[in-house]
């Protein structure tokens, strides 16, 4: 049973470029995003960070799928120790000094339906937050 993908779509106040070193620059990524020990914008870059409740934290493997530099990124999402894999991708789109952002978060569906952790409400309430409020904030705090 294919869910429907998760898409958020933010309108930024900063050009492409900014945007982009946001997303792929991981000094910039654990200011707003995940603290990740390493990531580069690279196809078959493998990347890994812990997150999750309080109560509950996972390990999340993640390789990069697609690069369009300024344009698109994708990677995949898995949680190690449990099955199912689904794919993030950021879509950008210049419209001069701002951007918009296109975030598509799918595959959801193959995690475990019985671990609540996993449940779709929580994704999107993750995604607003980090796409609505977490990188606007720290785009426009220069």
């Amino acid at each position: 049973m294919e869910q429907t993908p998760i898409i958020i779509e933010q309108s930024l106040s900063a050009p492409v470029e900014k945007v982009w070193a946001a997303l792929t620059d991981k000094d910039q990524m654990k200011l707003w995003y995940f603290d990740l020990a390493e990531f580069r914008p690279e196809v078959g870059f493998r990347f890994e960070f812990t997150g999750g409740t309080v109560e509950n934290r996972y390990l999340h493997l993640c390789e990069v799928t697609e690069v369009e530099e300024n344009s698109k990124l994708t990677y995949s999402w898995r949680y190690d120790g449990y099955e199912g894999i689904s794919y993030v991708t950021f879509d950008l789109f210049p419209e001069g000094a701002s951007t918009t952002l296109k975030l598509t978060h799918s595959g959801l569906e193959t995690f475990p339906q019985d671990n609540p952790d996993f449940a779709k409400a929580n994704f999107v309430e993750g995604w607003n937050h980090i796409i609505g409020i977490s990188l606007p904030e720290y785009l426009e705090k220069d």
